[in-house]
């Protein structure tokens, strides 16, 4: 890495994030294009079959001979909805190329930079810090590619004190205004549509009533029932499409087999535990609220550890201030 390097990389991570709505199931990626130490063009990748980030900018740049270009992901050595990224580069004569992270789709992982590398072109892959948010940026993707099935966030809001609601069941609201503003724009970005995410819903008993509005806005935006076999003939009469399976896994394959790339999990302490319990939550985000509410249900429920070497541990955790509230997210695994 040399002087400046990093300062691009991150303009590389800010344009991918463009892409958040609307590149699932592919990635976020973003490109900066430097030339004589000044700027000469940027990109990022939209949407599924538009041009990828490199391609965007090189078109901006006009001509990037001899120029050094940044990317948030390793250029693509496969033919898809559009041709390879590291052939264009090669093709524009580009002096150099820095990756913020690897690719792990087999058709690149590391052919990327070997194609660019055989070309002359001095190409690396950034370490540390970056590399991680380069990483964490594109968990949906990266998930996807290696275990097949969505990455899985369990968000719930709890008091100080670990609380999810009352001891009377009482949970609305526990979590602040600026809290849900933020939980809105996670259900935006979670494998978003250009109009409504996919809506899943486990059920493992079949409970969820044909007069809910879930269902009944069924037509109108797209709504799946995870149930047990036998479980959803009713719900699919009324628009709901039906999945019958015996294990959250099963579901999470499936899900994945659909290109569905990422999976914002609201649905209790039950379900969480289910989820845990298989090793299937990638992400922990608790929004804490300035509150003690000394009973009432905790965050999971169904699963816990016997002893404490049995306990899942975060491989990272942050912390920020969300209105009054204080919003921790745990990575419990990073691909």
């Amino acid at each position: 890495m040399r002087p400046g390097d990093l300062l691009h990389l991150e303009r590389c991570l800010e344009l991918a994030e463009r892409g958040a709505r609307t590149a699932a199931p592919n990635p976020m990626v973003g490109c900066v294009i430097v030339l004589d130490g000044e700027v000469i063009a940027e990109g990022w990748h939209e949407r599924p079959g538009s041009p990828h980030a490199e391609r965007m900018a090189l078109d901006a740049a006009v001509d990037a001979t001899g120029a050094t270009v940044y990317v948030s992901l390793e250029p693509c050595a496969h033919h898809g909805r559009t041709p390879p990224c590291a052939d264009a580069l090669v093709d524009a004569r580009v002096a150099r190329v820095v990756v913020a992270a690897g690719d792990p789709d087999p058709r690149t992982n590391g052919a990327g930079i070997a194609r660019l590398q055989d070309a002359g072109i001095e190409a690396e892959i950034a370490t540390g810090e970056i590399e991680r948010l380069a990483r964490l940026q594109n968990a949906a993707f990266r998930t996807l590619v290696v275990l097949g099935r969505p990455h899985v966030t369990y968000k719930a809001a709890a008091s100080l004190d670990g609380r999810t609601a009352t001891a009377g069941g009482e949970s609305r609201w526990i979590s602040s205004p600026e809290s849900r503003r933020l939980v809105h724009e996670w259900r935006a970005r979670s494998m978003a549509a250009e109009r409504q995410p996919l809506r899943v819903v486990f059920d493992r008993r079949g409970r969820l009533p044909a007069s809910s509005a879930l269902v009944q806005s069924a037509r109108e935006v797209p709504v799946l029932v995870v149930t047990a076999p036998g479980g959803g003939a009713v719900l699919a009469e009324h628009g709901v499409e039906v999945l019958e399976t015996a294990s959250p896994a099963e579901a999470l394959a499936e899900l994945g087999r659909r290109e569905v790339s990422s999976l914002l999990v609201e649905g209790g302490a039950g379900l969480a535990g289910a989820l845990l319990a298989d090793g299937l939550v990638d992400r922990l985000a608790v929004f804490t609220a300035p509150i003690v509410l000394g009973g009432g249900p905790g965050l999971v429920d169904g699963w816990a550890a016997a002893h404490l070497d049995q306990a899942v541990r975060a491989a990272s955790v942050t912390a920020r201030e969300v209105g009054p509230d204080t919003l921790l997210v745990a990575e419990l695994r990073e691909t």
